[in-house]
This record gives structure tokens, sequence and C-alpha cells, in this order.
């Protein structure tokens, strides 16, 4: 039996009442679970599949599974967010991009503790942590940019420079990123919502850049839509 702390990132309906679980764990990063019985009429449980909800799994390897099976699971934290759209539509969004950025990372304390701070930051109505989140990851991942004098950032190279490199990239974006990745306190950080739709673009562009095979996420449009 193993039991330990993990968020969820997804899950996949199998057969008429299982389900595949994935989820960022704290001991060992990055797994992936069978979940029996949990759409069973009975299963009072099913309302715990949300996105980033942090769970506690007690799990063992069952005979002819090749993946652990969740042998019972409970909420460990609750957050009332989800019954905000905007909250609610930022949280599907990120773990729609942490489940792409992180299936190969093993166990990674900075990354969970980060997990847990940008809920709590969602948590108290901070609808621009996500963009402060998703560049805090990549200083986590070794491919933050680096801050020198340069006024703009070039997405491919990870450094800032004295000419422009991508018009996503401008002096007061760049500037963005430079606050962003030098402060001790990032989320504090105030980005105006006017500006906020080409931050996270200029994101996903770095991100493009630095990761491998990496896809806009399908919620994408969603969250454009909301915060326009």
């Amino acid at each position: 039996m193993n039991s330990q702390d993990g968020f969820l990132l997804s899950y996949l309906k199998y057969g008429e009442n299982d389900a595949i679980i994935h989820a960022f764990t704290e001991n060992d990063g990055f797994q992936s679970y069978f979940l029996k019985g949990i759409y069973n009429k009975k299963s009072k449980k099913k309302a715990f599949l949300l996105p980033l909800n942090k769970l506690n799994f007690v799990t063992h390897i069952a005979k002819g599974n090749g993946i652990p099976t969740i042998s019972k699971f409970e909420l460990n934290e609750f957050y009332d967010f989800y019954e905000d759209i905007n909250a609610n539509t930022v949280v599907f969004f990120i773990s729609d991009f942490l489940h792409q950025i992180l299936r190969i990372e093993n166990k990674n304390a900075s990354i969970f503790t980060g997990i847990d701070e940008f809920l709590q930051e969602l948590n108290l109505k901070n609808y621009q942590s996500h963009l402060i989140f998703l560049i805090k990851i990549l200083k986590v991942q070794g491919v933050a940019p680096l801050v020198n004098e340069g006024k703009y950032l070039n997405p491919e190279t990870g450094v800032f420079t004295f000419e422009m490199a991508h018009h996503l990239f401008d002096e007061y974006n760049s500037q963005v990123w430079k606050n962003v990745l030098s402060s001790e306190n990032p989320y504090n950080i105030k980005i105006p919502s006017k500006i906020r739709r080409n931050i996270l673009d200029s994101i996903l562009v770095y991100y493009h850049y630095h990761f491998a095979d990496f896809k806009t996420p399908g919620s994408l449009e969603i969250i454009q839509q909301i915060f326009e």
C-alpha cells in the first residue's frame, strides 16, 4: 500500500464504471492510476474528480493490471472557487497545461508547492495568478529567460536583448516578464487586464519554443473569452 497526496490533472472513463486518473503526486511526480467503480450509481466520490483537486490516494499494485489501483481516496483540501466561473475556467486551463508539461516529471517538491501556492492565490480571486504561475514554473524547469539589461525578450533564445525579436514581446510585455522573474513576491504584481491576453499568448509562444511537442491547450479559447 502507498499513501500520498496529489493534484488531479485529468481522468478518462474506462468501461462502464471505472476511470484512469492522471495526477501529479508529492512523492512520485506524474502518475497514472486505475480507479474502480467511480461511475457506479452508489459512488459518492464522483464530485472529487475536479481539475487540480488536491487528493490523498491510497494505492496498490493489482494482479494483471499495469498501473497502480486506487484503494481509497479522499479530498485533502477544499477550495470553493469551482463555483466561480472565472476561477473554474482558469483551473481547467492550468490542469490541461500541466498535464502536457509534467507527463515525464518525477518528484519535484518545488512544482508541487508551486501548484499549492497558485491555488491559494486563485482562491483569493487573483484572476491573473495563472499568468504568474506559468512563468514561475519555467524557473523550476530550468528554461526561464535570463534576466539582464536588455529591453526585449527573445522567446526563442530565452535572453533579453536590445532589439525586438517577436511582436508579442515588445518593451512593455517584456518588462512584465522581467518583473515576474525578478520579484520575490510575483503574485503581488498587477498585470493590467487589457494586456493579459497578450501576456498569455506570449507565454504560449515561449512554451512552444522550449517544450518539445507542446500543443496549445484546447481550453485556450474559453479562457480568452472569459477574460476579454
